[in-house]
């Protein structure tokens, strides 16, 4: 059987919108679950009834058939605790900050911060682009940000080197503020961190004069970044605490993506490294020796076995990406056989031989 939405809100089928309204906001402050003697399944058949007799729309269609149609049952996302903060605007219900409204109910400090949660500073995102070679072997950059720092006089406490601290006056040490405000739903109190201590509740008895007491600072400062060894293309560095510094509270986190640029000879495959080489027709025939050079820089002697075929790969272990503390991929030798464009006659008698051979 279908709801009687006029019946749940105690107000005539021919009730104005602003009656609407008035009924909701009655019956919404009086069973709000978390208010003394709330009920939450009657707040959420309020609230239900509410967002359909609310939308003209939908109360047309409710009027007519029952029910509305705009998906399963009536419609209207379900917000916190069931209720749906369709019906408000970025600033709340008529003026009312919902953010001042669901703080109060909450016990958070402002809405979304939360009681006891510890201030954060902003996360940074920077790009970092590395050698070929860098990526594979590993290596150390160091990068100048421009950031909401920890001053570097007073080491963030915000006092005169060699100053005492004492309680703030403002919070009487504690480090919150207790407001009374009213909203639709009531008077309530909120608690936020106190502006003067920035939550710690003390203040130093000598402000320091290079951050003027706030303990932080916009200012370039050196961030050294350990690029690890054998790290792809795209992945991310996070360096705890790097980021940008808030009073009262921790630092973000600094994340660096890594952008590793070509290399003319080598290319990852996993952990192994890929190049090629090209060798002599009668190399690949007889087989042969050539030197060729590691990643590293180091030069090593590759032996190419007799009757090789074109894009026969040889693999010189130990010589690719590292995989952990003592183990590492291989280097892959993809061999390309050269054939001459040109033949002398007598190396054009010797093919012909060769073909007669059968070869």
């Amino acid at each position: 059987m279908a709801k009687d939405y006029y019946k749940i809100l105690g107000i005539e089928k021919s009730a104005s919108g602003e009656e609407v309204k008035k009924a909701f906001r009655k019956l919404a402050h009086k069973y709000h679950p978390d208010k003394g003697g709330g009920d939450e399944a009657k707040f959420k058949e309020i609230n239900e009834a509410y967002q359909v007799l609310s939308d003209e729309r939908k109360r047309a269609e409710y009027d007519s058939y029952g029910q509305t149609f705009g998906g399963n049952g009536p419609q209207g996302g379900q917000g916190f605790g069931g209720f749906d903060f369709s019906g408000f605007n970025q600033q709340g219900f008529e003026g009312v900050d919902l953010d001042e409204i669901f703080g109060e109910f909450f016990g958070g400090g402002g809405g979304r911060g939360g009681r006891g949660r510890v201030k954060r500073g902003r996360d940074i995102s920077i790009d970092l682009e590395i050698s070929f070679t860098e990526s594979i072997l590993g290596t150390d950059r160091t990068v100048v940000l421009n950031k909401v720092s920890a001053c570097d006089v007073c080491a963030g406490s915000g006092a005169k080197p060699g100053s005492a601290r004492k309680k703030c006056s403002t919070c009487n040490g504690q480090g919150k503020i207790h407001e009374t405000k009213k909203s639709f739903f009531g008077v309530f109190t909120s608690v936020r961190d106190c502006a003067t201590c920035h939550g710690t509740g003390q203040v130093p008895d000598e402000k320091c004069t290079h951050c003027k007491g706030m303990g932080v600072l916009k200012r370039e400062e050196g961030v050294s970044i350990k690029v690890p060894a054998g790290i792809s293309n795209g992945e991310m560095i996070r360096l705890s605490g790097a980021g940008e510094a808030v009073p009262g509270g921790v630092s973000g986190d600094l994340y660096i993506k890594i952008h590793v640029m070509p290399h003319d000879i080598f290319v990852r495959e996993g952990n192994n490294i890929v190049m090629d080489l090209n060798i002599k027709l009668t190399d690949a025939i007889l087989g042969g020796e050539y030197k060729i050079t590691t990643l590293e820089g180091t030069p090593i002697t590759l032996t190419i076995p007799p009757g090789v075929s074109f894009g026969e790969i040889l693999r010189v272990r130990g010589k690719g990406v590292p995989m952990d503390g003592k183990h590492r991929g291989d280097l892959l030798v993809k061999l390309n056989i050269k054939v001459p464009s040109k033949l002398s006659k007598r190396a054009e008698q010797a093919v012909n031989e060769l073909k007669k051979e059968g070869i």
